[in-house]
């Protein structure tokens, strides 16, 4: 089941208001896309699940503050520390295993064939946006798209990766 056309409409509307709101406690308006693009992920996975929400802008908002300022929390407790302090040298060193190495290999294929299902002007919006981190302006000029309409394929195109990597698992 897809997000419904009512909570998608809302989000598009607001995104710049939900950008606003999250970069007022982030101070970082890269994170703030991060967070609210994680408040629409998760509107919609529950909209895919048939699970009506009542008033999508205030969930969308709620979500938004609450993964703001836990994302806030976090950086403040995170304080770096030089290299050659007590804590690093005891830490192992962070190199993965070959087991961690395949199932990433694996669950990246997964998203990759998950993502080739796409239309290609999704596809590439997805690639260039996610894969190549590069600016939404950017991808929406290549595209010759709004940036509002770029976000809402690269959205599509990551709750469909979702879905069907989900669905997978449940196999």
């Amino acid at each position: 089941m897809a997000p419904s056309s009512t909570s998608l409409s809302v989000y598009i509307e607001h995104r710049d208001d939900l950008l606003n709101y999250a970069n007022k406690f982030l101070g970082d308006r890269a994170v703030a896309e991060d967070v609210v693009q994680e408040a629409w992920l998760r509107l919609s996975s529950r909209d895919a699940k048939g699970q009506e929400i009542g008033h999508p802008l205030s969930y969308l908002y709620s979500i938004v503050r609450n993964l703001a300022l836990d994302w806030a929390k976090r950086r403040v407790r995170e304080v770096p520390q030089s290299p050659e302090s007590a804590t690093w040298q005891v830490l192992p060193a962070s190199t993965p295993t070959a087991e961690d190495v395949v199932l990433q290999r694996d669950e990246f294929r997964a998203l990759l064939d998950a993502i080739q299902e796409l239309p290609e002007r999704t596809q590439l919006a997805f690639r260039m946006y996610k894969l190549e981190e590069r600016p939404l302006q950017e991808v929406a000029d290549r595209l010759k798209l709004s940036v509002p309409r770029t976000h809402q394929i690269v959205a599509e195109a990551l709750v469909h990766a979702m879905q069907r990597l989900l669905g997978d698992e449940d196999r």
